[in-house]
């Protein structure tokens, strides 16, 4: 089968951990290995990621320098993700495989997703990135830089940036041309680079960030994925999450999905994006839709564990 893998980015840098580079390769070779398993078995494989962690450390990284260097736009940074942490799973994958005597090309390819120019969240930006900031200073930050801030909780004041719906990945020919030839595709890195189409079908940034699992789920569709499976902390989908009354899914069909979210069962802002990203593969054409952890992923994709969503 065709599946589409979608790691989070949080695989790689992992909570209560320093975030270095060494670790970042040891994680990503970890997250791996039920990948390379499916390799092994036959099927063709196609990986996202997410960035969370890693572009929020890259935003501080250029709050720290302004004085020195010109800041960079964050669908710059986005592109710079992708490409590093692509190069990690790129790398790694390749080294496994070869220690298996599996011969086969793997490639990174920087992706550009298209949006609506006029997407609502352009307009009102609800995505937090980057670091937290004192109420006492978001004045200030918000006339020198033109940055819209939220408080997020109690931990302080945050950007905000749009996050459009993603329509159309621009490089799916290229992909499906690598797929067909038997490549390992490692694309929409971090959701993939924001752009909109000009009148004169030309192509222009959007300072904003893409929902990772929403984008891979538009490429599932367009390179014709039978499955879609989404990789995170959790080993099954539940609702009531962390009541006495948490209930855990081994299987569930789109109207139920759509029937907790009405609920507000699945947070927007963990599970929520990952079940909206389901329903639209499935809706669209694709054959089922596993939700699953990144450290059970062996057994996942094998049936043994992890939430099964399907059409009904």
């Amino acid at each position: 089968m065709k599946v589409v893998v979608a790691l989070g980015g949080n695989a790689i840098t992992r909570e209560f951990e320093e975030g270095n580079i060494n670790q970042q390769f040891a994680n990503t070779r970890h997250s791996l290995e039920g990948v390379v398993e499916m390799i092994e078995a036959g099927h063709e494989v196609i990986m996202s990621h997410g960035n969370g962690p890693q572009v929020g450390n890259a935003l501080i990284r250029v709050e720290e320098a302004r004085h020195l260097v010109p800041p960079i736009p964050l669908g710059v940074l986005v592109a710079d993700t992708e490409g590093g942490m692509g190069y990690m799973i790129e790398q790694s994958l390749e080294n496994m495989l070869h220690r298996k005597g599996i011969k086969t090309d793997v490639v990174t390819i920087l992706t550009q997703v298209v949006v609506d120019k006029d997407d609502p969240s352009i307009l009102n930006p609800t995505k937090y990135v980057g670091p937290f900031f004192k109420e006492k200073d978001v004045e200030e930050i918000q006339s020198k830089r033109g940055w819209t801030m939220k408080k997020d909780s109690d931990r302080g004041w945050r950007r905000v940036v749009p996050s459009p719906k993603p329509l159309q990945i621009v490089e799916r020919e290229i992909i499906k041309h690598l797929v067909d030839y038997g490549a390992i595709v490692i694309a929409c890195g971090g959701g993939g680079i924001p752009v909109y189409v000009e009148e004169d079908g030309t192509y222009e940034g959007v300072d904003g960030v893409v929902d990772k699992d929403r984008a891979s789920a538009v490429l599932a569709l367009e390179v014709g994925a039978d499955q879609y499976h989404i990789l995170t902390a959790v080993e099954k989908v539940c609702i009531n999450f962390g009541k006495p009354d948490q209930k855990e899914f081994d299987r569930m069909t789109v109207a139920e999905a759509k029937r907790y979210l009405e609920e507000d069962q699945f947070p927007k802002g963990s599970m929520g994006p990952k079940i909206e990203a389901a329903i639209q593969f499935l809706e669209g054409g694709g054959k089922e839709v596993l939700i699953g952890s990144v450290e059970n992923y062996s057994k996942g994709w094998k049936g043994e564990t992890g939430t099964r969503i399907v059409l009904n």
